[in-house]
């Protein structure tokens, strides 16, 4: 065989073991929530978690780190390479209990994604905080999800939308019966096939700025997109996703980050 087409070989099985390492490395990142907690006077708590380990150092570390508060802006026209396009599809996913929050992912992680800027984003998970993590004009809602998206070279985008205490959100209630099958001992429960897009993300306004994860390892940079439209959801539901983690604690919301002069936009996508 060709030297140089071995040497071809080698680099390419080398690039995409590493490209497998590096999606395995942020699922775990994502998942993994069993050394830090949301105790505020705990060792492990989130005043704490940059001294855990090195590998939570960006938690103390890092200038661009999330949630933050979001305040208001005198609405910008959305510009074509920060126009965000879902092509979400149907897929078989799974409920997990990562330790203190419940997650949705989808087995099929390339058959939906999200396009900005010529760039696919592939979802990954969908995950609930509450209360809300982002503070929106000064108010901290009952809860936060995050659609969190992932592209090919490993760049993390997240959508986030708030909920405000209401009627029952049509969303949760369609894998209720599969939360209440959850608990400590049961940390992962098939869910059947579930369509992204019954989330109704995309209005009309929604913030961005630079981030990072608001769980340990805190990494950086994370493409953050907050709509300000909000879902409804009931009290009841918000106590069964913390039930169905049965973590002990009552919330899972980092305190908020100081901006580090960070620039934060808001769009509108009915301004022409």
């Amino acid at each position: 065989m060709n030297r140089s087409l071995i040497l071809t070989s080698i680099q390419l099985l080398s690039l995409l073991f590493i490209c497998s390492l590096a999606t395995s490395i942020v699922a775990q990142e994502l998942e993994n929530e069993s050394e830090f907690n949301y105790n505020l006077l705990s060792k492990k708590g989130p005043l704490n978690w940059g001294n855990i380990k090195e590998d939570f150092e960006k938690c103390k570390t890092g200038r661009r780190q999330s949630p933050i508060f979001l305040s208001p802006l005198l609405p910008q026209k959305v510009p074509e390479s920060e126009r965000i396009t879902r092509f979400y599809q149907p897929g078989e996913a799974t409920l997990k209990n990562t330790g203190h929050s419940i997650e949705l992912e989808w087995d099929d992680r390339n058959n939906s994604k999200i396009r900005i800027n010529n760039t696919d984003y592939f979802l990954h998970n969908v995950h609930w905080h509450s209360p809300s993590e982002h503070v929106l004009n000064g108010i901290r809602y009952a809860l936060e999800a995050h659609f969190v998206h992932m592209s090919e070279d490993n760049q993390t985008a997240v959508i986030g939308f708030f909920y405000k205490l209401g009627l029952p959100d049509p969303f949760l209630s369609s894998i209720e019966d599969k939360l209440r099958q959850m608990s400590s001992e049961t940390r992962r429960v098939m869910a059947g096939t579930i369509d992204p897009s019954a989330v109704r993300l995309e209005r009309f306004q929604y913030y961005t700025y630079n981030g990072s994860l608001t769980t340990p390892p805190c990494s950086e940079p994370v493409l953050w997109f907050v709509e300000t439209i909000l879902e409804t959801v009931s009290l009841e539901q918000v106590q069964l996703l913390r039930r169905a983690v049965d973590d002990g604690s009552s919330r899972n919301a980092r305190p908020l980050q100081p901006l580090n002069g960070r620039t934060v936009k808001l769009y509108d996508t009915r301004l022409r």
